[in-house]
């Protein structure tokens, strides 16, 4: 009866403190998250309150795992420096039994910490890329007021000589892309309106000179309107442009599975492309250019093919680090002795950035670059276990 209410005991301490922090340090994100945004777009008040659901996610992703381990730190270093753990000792119970709250509550933490980063993917970045997309109109506005020059990530650019009541004077406008759609337009004034329907930028000129191409170029007198497509958002039948990073799980095995289908097929080209060029004697165009985009299509399918096998790992890794930096947090805040929250903390996040972050980069990298299986972005866990293992046979002997 005893180590059962001592078990929930701890629990709900930790549980209490690790929601107090959690709300502490998420808006501490949040809030800087959102205003790096502002900053960097120039977004409005309501594009700002839109913005805020759609950064809780992004938040959440980043604030559990440093959450959980200070949670557990200010538990169990105030335990031993209170002499608590001795006293459960000198009663006959195992010290080990102390640390079952937390490996509990981590365990149960880390699919939900999984789920935030895939809500943060499949949901918190799309929204925030939304916002600041259907935002363009004001933000395009605001920077051309101040600068008389606006550049976007969408792939144009404009220029003007003043901005007087949202008329653009003298813009000069370069939509940048493949060749075929690209094109340069000046004009003696102009406007800008969101089509927030089609997701585009249309620009309303007037006395307008468009120049396309290599060279073609037209004069289009009075009123004329041009079109920027803007969209981006995640579509189920537009995703093999997307990267695996910002795809969400629901969707990864059903893209790897195609993408092995491109893959194969680019196999098949590039075999057969080879056997006609040998079968027509006609070996010089195995190396031509054709010959080269094919080779590079296929490198490429290849590598995003290994991207995606490793991304389902990589979410499942980050997310199970709350359990692992809980294994090691535990028992190091007991064996440290000390009450000082931010000392206790402090000592275990350390050794955690130097070991952790280093052996998950490497990982991560070689996995995606086909040298290490995908499961290699598991090699900070995993050395994070074998030290907590270390750590709690200390506390065993505590």
């Amino acid at each position: 009866m005893i180590p059962t209410r001592l078990t929930r005991t701890i629990l709900l301490e930790i549980l209490k403190i690790f929601v107090v922090s959690l709300v502490v340090l998420t808006t501490i994100i949040l809030l800087i998250a959102v205003a790096r945004e502002l900053i960097r777009k120039g977004l409005g008040p309501m594009a700002v309150l839109q913005l805020l659901p759609f950064a809780i996610p992004i938040s959440l992703q980043h604030a559990v795992p440093a959450t959980a381990l200070f949670s557990v730190c200010c538990v169990y270093g105030r335990m031993a420096a209170d002499g608590e753990v001795s006293t459960v000792k000198s009663s006959g119970i195992s010290p080990l039994r102390l640390l079952q709250p937390a490996i509990i509550f981590a365990a149960l933490l880390s699919p939900v910490a999984v789920y935030c980063s895939d809500t943060a993917v499949s949901w918190g970045k799309p929204g925030v890329k939304r916002v600041v997309l259907l935002s363009v109109e004001d933000i395009a506005y605001k920077v051309l007021e101040a600068q008389h020059s606006f550049t976007s990530d969408h792939g144009f650019s404009i220029h003007v000589r003043d901005v007087i009541d949202r008329r653009m004077i003298s813009p000069t406008v370069i939509v940048r892309g493949k060749s075929d759609d690209a094109f340069e337009v000046t004009a003696s004034e102009g406007q800008l309106l969101m089509d927030e329907e089609r997701q585009a930028l249309v620009l309303k000129l007037v006395d307008s000179k468009v120049v396309r191409g290599e060279g073609l170029q037209g004069i289009v007198p009075g009123e004329s309107t041009f079109e920027i497509p803007l969209g981006n958002a995640l579509d189920d039948e537009d995703i093999a442009n997307v990267r695996p990073s910002e795809l969400p799980l629901r969707l990864i095995s059903r893209e790897r599975s195609r993408q092995s289908e491109r893959t194969h097929a680019a196999i098949g080209q590039l075999a057969a492309f080879t056997g006609f060029a040998l079968l027509k004697s006609r070996p010089e165009e195995i190396g031509g250019t054709q010959a080269s985009g094919i080779h590079s299509s296929l490198v490429a399918s290849e590598r995003r093919l290994t991207r995606l096998q490793t991304e389902p790992w990589r979410r499942w890794a980050e997310g199970f680090t709350c359990f692992f930096f809980v294994i090691v947090g535990a028992p190091l805040a007991i064996l440290a002795k000390t009450s000082d929250y931010w000392t206790t903390f402090g000592m275990c996040f350390l050794p955690i950035i130097l070991i952790y972050y280093p052996l998950y980069l490497f990982g991560l990298d070689e996995a995606k670059n086909g040298d290490l299986p995908p499961y290699g972005v598991w090699a900070g866990n995993v050395v994070l276990a074998g030290i907590g293992s270390i750590l709690m046979v200390r506390v065993r002997r505590y």
